[in-house]
């Protein structure tokens, strides 16, 4: 560990380059740790993203911002942390072979969505083919007067099966289990507003040219669109090793600021609880490394050398 840095970010999403730009144009060292999952990967087009009026694929919007973070110094390195720790100055992480220090870290790690049972093969080509979809709010006016299920229960899956409503008439809620999983309140709500309920479980899904079709309790079913509601799952261990305040669903608790509750550690992205979205991540991100910079600063004043000049030969 040759060189500490002022800030490592861990997570290489929308979030943690978002925060490598910042960090970079305010002259700071920073490193990216990047392992490669971001959920943006997986987009095969946004349309919901500001300055892009024809839609932006996620690796295409990711691969944009890695250029432009590196433009300004930003250092990006594949890995994924597998430690990170505290001593009495700085921050230590380890990925792979690879040791660092930093005065500060940033998590931007996000959060996995739980698939159903199904091939992988099945899985991603429904998903670039825009039949199997995770996130109404980013693409909900993509299945406008679509057929369009909902997989899953409680009140997690009535509630998105209620959101998709205002898109199309045509919402059927498949129960992760059965019906019953469904209260009374909740049944005489959906048939209010006509939302059908099936019974699952689900099982057997094959991608044809009408849509995503699979098997449920009522037999065979298909589907312009398909919105699988199983939760995900946040990767906040690394803030739990060191103590970091999390919510009871794992995310990591920040401030105003993105300051978690351990001095020099922040959060960021989908990790934090908050409305799962590429520009809501990009501000927390904005938040988060113009706070860093502040909090550097009021420790010892980052003061910028004078650039030398060449002296003229008389």
């Amino acid at each position: 560990m040759t060189e500490i840095l002022d800030c490592l970010v861990i997570g290489g999403g929308p979030a943690g380059l978002t925060a490598a730009v910042y960090l970079a144009r305010y002259h700071l060292r920073v490193t990216v740790v990047d392992a490669g999952g971001s959920r943006a990967a997986l987009i095969p087009c946004s349309r919901n993203i500001p300055g892009f009026p024809d839609g932006v694929s996620g690796p295409e919007f990711l691969h944009r911002m890695r250029r432009q973070a590196e433009a300004y110094g930003a250092h990006i390195e594949p890995g994924r942390v597998h430690r990170l720790g505290r001593g009495e100055r700085f921050f230590t992480a380890e990925y792979d072979d690879v040791a660092v220090a930093a005065k500060t870290v940033l998590l931007a790690t996000g959060v996995t969505n739980r698939r159903p049972e199904m091939a992988s093969d099945v899985h991603d080509a429904a998903l670039q083919a825009g039949r199997l979809r995770y996130c109404p709010v980013c693409d909900g006016f993509e299945v406008t007067d679509q057929r369009v299920a909902v997989i899953g229960s409680g009140d997690h899956g009535v509630r998105e099966a209620v959101f998709l409503r205002a898109f199309t008439a045509d919402v059927t809620l498949i129960a992760n289990g059965d019906r019953h999983d469904l209260d009374s309140a909740q049944r005489q709500q959906l048939e209010s507003i006509g939302v059908a309920v099936v019974d699952g479980p689900v099982a057997n899904f094959h991608l044809t040219e009408a849509g995503l079709a699979f098997d449920c309790a009522g037999g065979a079913v298909r589907f312009d669109a398909v919105y699988p509601t199983l939760g995900s799952d946040v990767h906040s261990p690394l803030a739990a090793a060191l103590e970091a305040d999390l919510t009871a669903e794992g995310c990591i608790k920040v401030d105003a600021h993105q300051r978690t509750s351990q001095p020099g550690l922040f959060g960021a992205g989908d990790v934090v609880i908050g409305l799962d979205q590429i520009s809501h991540a990009c501000g927390e991100a904005g938040v988060a490394a113009t706070t860093i910079r502040n909090d550097l600063a009021a420790d010892r004043p980052l003061l910028r050398s004078p650039r030398r000049r060449a002296i003229p030969l008389s």
